[in-house]
């Protein structure tokens, strides 16, 4: 029993310690894996004179519990290593990843080469161990922890792109690093041939295999989730075998990179986890992940360190001297990728620009932590290599580890102070006074009446209002156009937040969600770079048809299948919808929030913007609903249907709050809304329309034939869906085609003025009687059905159908008649 107890109690007190290092370490303002690592050098050093009989008579037990945990230093790397690199991909916004994943990718493996290849040259040259050790030694130390930096440039306010290309490049940095790593001690204990080709080829496989299976296995866990209910235990749990899977599958049975598979499953599973999942599990699930990943970290850096303490016991003078030519070469190497890489990615367009002051953060920022230890401490046991490699190695690479620890991290504050980067931007500061400003005033009104209910006395409220800010210079005004800018992207930012919300209550299918995220991703993108044009222009681009709706019309047109233009008319309509909604919701917050802060100018400039906006929706879903007012109802009516639901389940669990239902009544109202709610996630089928006879039938000149003629004249037609604002003919194009009006309306754009034609009317028939160039623009005022009569049916339904045909030359000769007046005329 006190074989188990023992460590037991060592590991809950140093969860105890490791808890008593997070405020301590925001009260220091030092980086918290500083004082992890001082905490497990201490403990070590304590274990160590426990081992040599020096220990003192209280807490002998606990020390008797360190020294038995007995973790050997290379199971740290399958039982930490996987969730310490998931967690990691999961906050990683994975929209900006794909739009700088060239730079990211050039970057983790191009830094970590240069790196290897500076330091290990370098030892090699002033040094008697071999290349590849050195080589080892300085993959070892590529390894990047880009917490601290990361922290500080959220607080600072950097851009976005460059916090997330910081956190994506370090990611991948370690999985190229570890892969590189397994490479070189395979030619160390002799397992591989250490041929520069060969060694090429490995990096690459072992890479790019890591890659397809991570997203292979998460993407099959992403299909695996809706069939977990819901339950967000059975999802956790699914995320953690994840990890694990991927990182064991690799190593052991495909001989791939697992730390490369443990990776891109993480980043794949940020990417489609949330539209597999209901938001407030993946909320949940990232939560617990970050409670995993904080376990795993702190646990790894001070037992890594509590093991280090035998091998910094040993250093010699030396070695310490050593430590400083390592930490010299390292800084050489990053900063000729921040300085020689960085300018030609951003001549490339492959990355947004890097000031020189951020520049210099990040290459003295560059911490190492628990990745490296790690690392160190696996070759410190590894028997198969020689003992003065394995010292070498595990002596240089901890020693790096704990200079970026307790002499880069301590002075990286100074140095912001010395860059000018600790303190906010005129426009920063403008934008925070009036914050201010605005939150003492409702400040004010609000403390003043609750003083009047209480009947206490006014002067009572007025000692507890903050001063007025005297003796600080006013910060200039916020220019218009940043104003502006900001503005926009606010409401970018909030019009993500609501579709997620949308589909976290049941309005929004899982499927759509992904649309309508990526969409407003690409607003908000198109607003840093563009401004408010880049805002409007991306703002309309749901009104418009795009590349899959393209596609689908071109099968309905050549093909004739139907099934994909109704599948992406539905989608069409549900996210014009849901969109219409959203955008009224940020008119509200343009009034009631955001212009306070900005100003009345710049609230009238956004109004407008997103007015035209909201037009532009209305004007789009106006025209589906007048070509299919059925469908119309039956998605309004199920949407309504979803509010409902929404609703009831909010009622039903203040209810519960307010304790006037019992947890099992609780329970089974929500069985019930939960069965309905599976009923509605079915949308309904859209018809296009576009039957044929049907739409025969609607032709007037076709109306009072009969079935048989009927039939005979639909095999001559084909049905078409045409779109609003769609040219059908355009002037002085050759005519091979005649067009009946089923449904909708179309303008004949005309020298005498534009004609509108409607449902059973005809156009294109004056080119194919006169064998000459067509002589109108014809578009589509809406969505239209049209029946197309080919040039090589025309010739034969004219001999076949006198009748017909005498209608056709008769409106043909008025049209031509009315032409030539208003040329004449002209």
């Amino acid at each position: 029993m006190t074989g188990v107890l023992y460590p037991t109690l060592a590991v809950a007190a140093l969860l105890v310690l490791v808890s008593g290092t997070v405020p301590l370490a925001e009260r220091l303002r030092v980086p918290h894996t500083a004082l992890l690592a001082l905490l497990g050098i201490i403990v070590g050093y304590v274990l160590l004179l426990f081992q040599s009989g020096e220990s003192p008579a209280v807490g002998r037990e606990l020390l008797q519990g360190l020294g038995d945990l007995g973790i050997d230093p290379s199971a740290f790397l399958t039982i930490f290593l996987p969730p310490l690199l998931f967690v990691g991909g999961l906050s990683i916004d994975v929209r900006r990843l794909f739009d700088e994943i060239g730079a990211v990718l050039l970057l983790a493996i191009v830094a970590v080469i240069v790196c290897t290849a500076v330091v290990g040259y370098a030892l090699a040259w002033i040094t008697d161990h071999s290349l590849v050790a050195c080589l080892l030694l300085g993959a070892i130390i590529a390894t990047t922890d880009p917490s601290a930096v990361v922290a500080i440039f959220r607080d600072l306010g950097a851009p976005r792109r460059l916090q997330m290309l910081i956190e994506s490049e370090s990611l991948f940095n370690d999985a190229a690093a570890i892969a590189l790593f397994s490479m070189l001690v395979g030619f160390l204990t002799a397992e591989r041939q250490p041929e520069i080709s060969a060694a090429v080829l490995d990096f690459l496989s072992d890479f790019g295999g890591g890659l397809l299976l991570g997203y292979l296995l998460a993407r099959a866990m992403c299909a695996l989730a809706p069939w977990l209910q819901g339950s967000l235990v059975a999802e956790m749990t699914l995320t953690i075998a994840l990890a694990y899977l991927a990182y064991a599958v690799g190593e052991t049975w495909l001989g791939v990179s697992g730390v490369v598979a443990v990776v891109t499953a993480s980043v794949t599973s940020a990417a489609y986890g949330p539209l597999r999942m209901a938001p407030r599990n993946w909320r949940s699930i990232l939560e617990t992940w970050g409670q995993v990943g904080f376990l795993a970290s702190s646990l790894i850096i001070v037992l890594a360190a509590m093991l280090a303490t035998r091998i910094v016991s040993e250093v010699t003078l030396s070695d310490a001297l050593m430590v400083l030519v390592v930490v010299a070469t390292a800084l050489a190497a990053r900063a000729a990728i921040l300085y020689g890489l960085f300018p030609v990615l951003r001549a490339l367009r492959l990355t947004s620009p890097v000031s020189h002051r951020y520049r210099a953060v990040i290459l003295w920022g560059g911490l190492r932590g628990a990745v490296t230890i790690v690392l160190a401490l696996a070759i410190s046991e590894n028997r198969a290599l020689p003992p003065e490699v394995r010292h070498f190695v595990a002596v240089q690479a901890i020693g790096f580890v704990l200079f970026t620890l307790f002499v880069k991290a301590p002075t990286l504050r100074s140095l912001l102070r010395f860059l000018g980067l600790d303190a906010l931007d005129p426009v920063e500061r403008a934008l925070r006074d009036r914050v201010v400003d605005l939150s003492r005033a409702a400040m004010r009104e609000h403390l003043t009446q609750i003083a009047e209910q209480y009947r206490l006395d006014p002067g009572i409220a007025a000692r507890l209002l903050p001063h007025p800010r005297t003796g600080t210079a006013a910060a200039p005004p916020v220019p218009a156009d940043v104003a502006l800018r900001v503005g926009l992207l606010t409401l970018a930012g909030r019009e993500k937040e609501l579709y997620l919300r949308h589909f976290d209550e049941g309005t929004v299918s899982r499927r759509l969600v992904a649309m309508l995220v990526a969409f407003a991703d690409r607003l908000a993108d198109r607003t840093r770079a563009e401004g408010a044009e880049g805002y409007a222009a991306a703002g309309t681009e749901t009104a418009s048809f795009g590349r899959r709706f393209t596609l689908a019309l071109w099968l309905h047109r050549r093909l004739g299948f139907g099934r994909p233009l109704a599948y992406c008319l539905a989608d069409r309509f549900e996210v014009l919808l849901i969109q219409q909604l959203v955008v009224r919701e940020l008119a509200t917050m343009t009034r009631e929030a955001v212009g306070p802060i900005l100003g009345a100018d710049v609230e009238r400039a956004i109004g407008r913007v997103v007015t035209e906006r909201l037009e532009a929706i209305r004007n789009a879903l106006s025209a589906l609903e007048l070509q299919y007012p059925a469908y119309a109802q039956e998605m309004g009516a199920q949407h309504l249907a979803r509010t409902m639901l929404r609703v009831e389940a909010v009622d039903y669990r203040q209810k519960l709050d307010q304790s006037l239902i019992s947890r099992e009544v609780y329970r089974d109202l929500q069985r019930g809304l939960n069965e309905r709610r599976r009923s509605l996630e079915q949308r309904p089928v859209l018809d296009l329309g576009l039957k044929l006879m049907d739409m025969v039938r609607r032709v007037g000149m076709f109306a009072d034939l009969d079935r048989d003629r009927l039939q005979s004249i639909a095999r001559k037609l084909k049905p078409m869906l045409v779109t609003p604002g769609e040219a059908i003919v355009r002037r002085g194009e050759a005519g091979s085609d005649m067009y009946f009006v089923a449904a909708g309306e179309v303008e004949v754009r005309v020298e005498g003025g534009p004609v509108i034609l409607r449902s059973g009317d005809f156009f294109g028939e004056l080119a194919l009687l006169r064998g000459q160039p067509r002589t109108a623009d014809v578009i589509a005022k809406g969505y239209c059905h049209l029946l197309v009569l080919e040039s090589r049916e025309y010739r034969r339904f004219l001999r076949e159908y006198p009748d017909l045909r005498a209608e056709i030359e008769k409106t043909a000769t008025a049209r031509m008649q009315s032409n030539a007046a208003s040329a004449a005329m002209d």
